[in-house]
C-alpha cells in the first residue's frame, strides 16, 4: 500500500536530499515538501498525505508545535522524526505532540522507509538507542503485594514448608538459624491464621506461593 509523504525540512539540501531519495522507493508517494512548520500545514491540508516525515528546530514554527497541530487537525495524518536531535526532551516532546515514529538524521533511506510503512500501518517505530532508552523510562512494576501482611522473608519460609523441607533445612536453605526459622514460622502462622503445617501449605497453594 502506497504512502503518500510530504517532507519538511528548513535545509534545502535535506529537504531535497529526502524527496529524491523517497521518490525512487518503492511504496512512497512524495506528494509535498516544505520548509517550516507553517508551510507544513498549508502542504498537509492541500494534500492529506498518510505520512509527514517532520524536522523539529525550524523557524516561525517548529517541528514539535507542526506535529501537535497536524495531529490535532488531521488526525489521519501520521507523523515521523527525522532530526539531528535526540535528546531526552526533544524525543518525549515530539511524542507528547503526537509522533509515531522517531529517527536521528543518520539514518539509513531503509530504515527511513521502514517507519514511514509502520506508522502508515498504524505502528509506532524508532531509532534502536531512542527506542531502549524508551524502554529504560519505564518504571519496573511493583511487586504483587503479599497477602495478610507477610514479609518478603515469612514467604520465602512459606514457600520452602509448602516444598516439604524441614526447619532444618529451611535454616540451610535461607542461611538463617533455626531458631529463626522457627520466628517466621510463628508470624507467618500468627498472620494468615493457619494452625499447623498441612494448613500452611494448603494456604500457600491457595494464594499462589507454592513452588
Amino acid at each position: 500500500m502506497t504512502a503518500r509523504v510530504v517532507v519538511v525540512d528548513d535545509q534545502t539540501v535535506v529537504r531535497e536530499g529526502l524527496v529524491l531519495i523517497l521518490g525512487m522507493l518503492p511504496d512512497v508517494e512524495v506528494v509535498g515538501s516544505a520548509v517550516d512548520g507553517e508551510q507544513a500545514l498549508t502542504v498537509v491540508a492541500a494534500c492529506r498525505p498518510d505520512v509527514v516525515l517532520m524536522d523539529l528546530r525550524m523557524p516561525r514554527l517548529d517541528g514539535v508545535a507542526a506535529t501537535r497541530r497536524i495531529r490535532a487537525e488531521f488526525p489521519a495524518t501520521q507523523v515521523v522524526v527525522l532530526s539531528t536531535y535526540s535528546d531526552d526532551e526533544s524525543v518525549f516532546a515530539a511524542l507528547r505532540a503526537g509522533a509515531r515514529g522517531y529517527l536521528t538524521k543518520d539514518a539509513r533511506g531503509a530504515e527511513i522507509a521502514a517507519a514511514i510503512a509502520t506508522v502508515h500501518r498504524g505502528d509506532a517505530h524508532f531509532d534502536p538507542a531512542i527506542q531502549r532508552r524508551l524502554v529504560e523510562t519505564v518504571p519496573a512494576a511493583a511487586p504483587p503485594a503479599l497477602p495478610d501482611g507477610l514479609t518478603p522473608r515469612e514467604t520465602d519460609v512459606l514457600r520452602l514448608i509448602a516444598a516439604g523441607r524441614s526447619n532444618v533445612e529451611i535454616a540451610e536453605r535461607l542461611f538463617i538459624t533455626q531458631a529463626t526459622v522457627k520466628t517466621h514460622i510463628n508470624n507467618l502462622f500468627a498472620k494468615t491464621g493457619v494452625r499447623d503445617r498441612a494448613q500452611a501449605v494448603t494456604y500457600a497453594f491457595r494464594h499462589g506461593l507454592a513452588g
